[in-house]
């Protein structure tokens, strides 16, 4: 590596070698080895502590790893899951314009499967909202989000939104995470006659659940035009 002057300035210690160091390997490959704290000691004239302060702070910031027994190198970038979007926010990203038509939204008591899904007891109050969501004028699914009534007070009674994102943003609930499975099925015959396709026609059935930090905020159950809707996954893999 090329010799890197420490920057100068009144900035805290820790700060001025943790800049040092960020500089010093910027640009460098994965793997590269990072100066050592001895090394860090001696050029700056520090304690040992504010070299390891400032080294912990890119450990946890994910441009340096260590290796124990071995030493601190420059990290891998950090692979992250695709982002959370629902399906306004999913359409747009495709070029779409989306519409919602909403076909029910109540309070319901849960059955077994939602209450277990939202980590509810059976009979618990839901809130319960069925939309036609249609692209570009044309039908693409049918809906069924299910929502902890607790988490979400006059959740009905304010209308129902455009976007439940941005709906659960407002509230601090927008999911963080989410659980995705798509199985392929056949349309019933109701599925068919909203989704405007011949009976039996092949859809794709999405199940999410959705949670915000440790809250589970939505459960939701989608049937796609199989004809419509593509999946898009991204993959990858360790060097």
């Amino acid at each position: 590596m090329d010799d890197v002057m420490a920057p100068p300035g009144r900035a805290l210690k820790h700060v001025q070698v943790r800049e040092y160091v960020r500089t010093l390997v910027g640009g460098s490959s994965p793997g590269s080895p990072a100066p050592s704290e001895r090394e860090l000691v001696q050029r700056f004239g520090v304690a040992r502590m504010t070299v390891r302060q400032a080294m912990d702070a890119l450990v946890v910031e994910g441009l340096l790893e260590r290796i124990p027994g071995r030493g601190t190198f420059v990290a891998r970038p950090r692979r992250t899951a695709s982002k959370i979007t629902g399906y306004t926010e999913e359409m747009t990203r495709r070029g779409l314009l989306a519409e919602s038509q909403t076909l029910l939204a109540r309070r319901e008591q849960a059955g077994p499967g939602v209450a277990r899904a939202l980590s509810l007891t059976e009979g618990d109050a839901v809130i319960h909202w069925r939309r036609l969501r249609r692209a570009d004028g044309v039908p693409m699914c049918l809906e069924d989000a299910y929502l902890n009534e607790v988490l979400l007070p006059g959740f009905l009674q304010q209308g129902m939104p455009t976007s439940l994102y941005d709906s659960l943003d407002a509230r601090g609930l927008r999911p963080t995470w989410a659980e995705d499975s798509i199985t392929a099925d056949k349309a019933t015959a109701e599925e068919a006659g909203l989704l405007e396709v011949e009976p039996f026609s092949v859809v794709l059935r999405h199940s999410r659940r959705a949670l915000c930090d440790d809250k589970v905020v939505e459960v939701s159950r989608t049937v796609y035009r199989a004809d419509r809707f593509t999946l898009w996954v991204q993959l990858g893999q360790d060097c």
